[in-house]
C-alpha cells in the first residue's frame, strides 16, 4: 500500500486542509502484506473520523492500511474538526467540502473508480452520523454505507450527550429535517438505497438504543441492513475489529 498525506486549499472551506489516503500497491516482494491486482481502478472508501479525532486517527489507532490492502480498497480520510460533517452556522462549510468538493478533488488527482457500485462511505461515532447522512442524502453515489457506534439520533447532542456548544455553533441551536437521520430515512426510496451496515458496542454505550431504533425503522422501510452489535464500549479496540468486518462486507458487494 501507499500511504499519502495530502494538503491542499479548499474553496468550500476557504482554507487549507489535509486528507490521508491509502492506495493499493501491487507488490511481488513485500513481506507480510497481501497485494492485489490493479488492472482496474480500485474501489474507494471514504472513511470518516469521530468528534475528538482528525484525518490521521484511523491510521494511528487501527490497521486500516493493511486491512484495505488485503481487499483492494483505496481509503480517503478527510479532516472536519468537530463539525458533524455539516455546514456550520458559525464556522466552515464542511458538508459542501466532503459531499461535493472532496470527491471532485479525489477524482482529479487519484486513479480510483468513479462508479457508484465501487464507492462506499463509513465512519465512527460523529463519522458514523456523517456517513449515514451522506448515504441517505445522496443514495445514488454509494453501494454501501457503514456506521460504527454512530450518532444515529442527532437530537441526543442536546438532550443526553451534553454537547450544547456544538448544537449552537454547528446547527444554530436547532436541527432541520436534513440533519435528522430519521427524517432522511423516511424519505429514501428503497429501490435506489445503498446497503447499510450498522455496528455498535453493547456494553453501556448510550448510542446503542438509537442505533437499534435506526435498524428497526430502516428494515421497516425495506432497506438492506446488516447489524454488528457485539460486546464492547465506545473505543478503538472495538472499531479496529469492526472495520475489518465492514471491509469484508463491502468487498462482497
Amino acid at each position: 500500500m501507499a500511504l499519502l498525506s495530502c494538503s491542499f486549499f479548499s474553496d468550500a472551506l476557504e482554507r487549507g486542509t489535509s486528507i490521508t489516503v491509502v492506495l493499493p500497491q501491487p507488490s511481488q516482494a513485500q513481506i507480510g502484506v497481501s497485494g492485489t491486482d490493479l488492472s482496474d481502478p480500485p474501489r474507494v472508501l471514504y472513511l470518516l473520523h469521530g468528534l475528538s479525532d482528525d484525518h490521521t486517527a484511523w491510521t494511528r489507532y487501527t490497521s486500516i492500511e493493511r486491512y484495505a490492502a488485503e481487499r483492494g480498497f483505496a481509503v480517503v480520510m478527510p479532516a472536519v474538526d468537530r463539525s458533524f460533517y455539516a455546514n456550520e452556522k458559525l464556522g466552515h462549510r464542511y458538508w459542501d467540502y466532503v459531499s461535493e468538493e472532496l470527491p471532485q478533488f479525489v477524482d482529479r488527482y487519484f486513479r480510483l473508480s468513479q462508479d457508484p457500485v465501487d464507492t462506499f462511505v463509513a465512519g465512527l461515532s460523529m463519522g458514523g452520523y456523517g456517513a449515514l447522512k451522506h448515504a441517505l442524502t445522496h443514495p445514488e453515489r454509494y453501494a454501501g454505507v457503514a456506521s460504527l457506534s454512530g450518532v444515529a439520533d442527532i437530537r441526543q447532542l442536546a438532550e443526553r450527550l451534553e454537547r450544547a456548544e456544538i448544537v449552537e455553533r454547528v446547527f444554530g441551536g436547532e436541527f432541520g429535517s436534513g440533519d435528522d437521520l430519521f427524517s432522511l430515512l423516511a424519505s429514501i426510496d428503497p429501490a435506489t438505497a445503498p446497503r447499510f451496515y450498522i455496528g455498535c458496542g453493547t456494553d453501556e454505550d448510550r448510542l446503542m438504543p438509537p442505533n437499534e431504533r435506526f435498524v428497526a425503522e430502516a428494515r421497516a422501510r425495506g432497506l438492506d441492513v446488516t447489524t454488528d452489535f457485539r460486546p464492547g464500549t465506545h473505543e478503538w479496540g472495538l472499531w479496529d475489529d469492526q472495520i475489518q468486518s465492514v471491509l469484508t462486507w463491502m468487498a462482497g458487494s
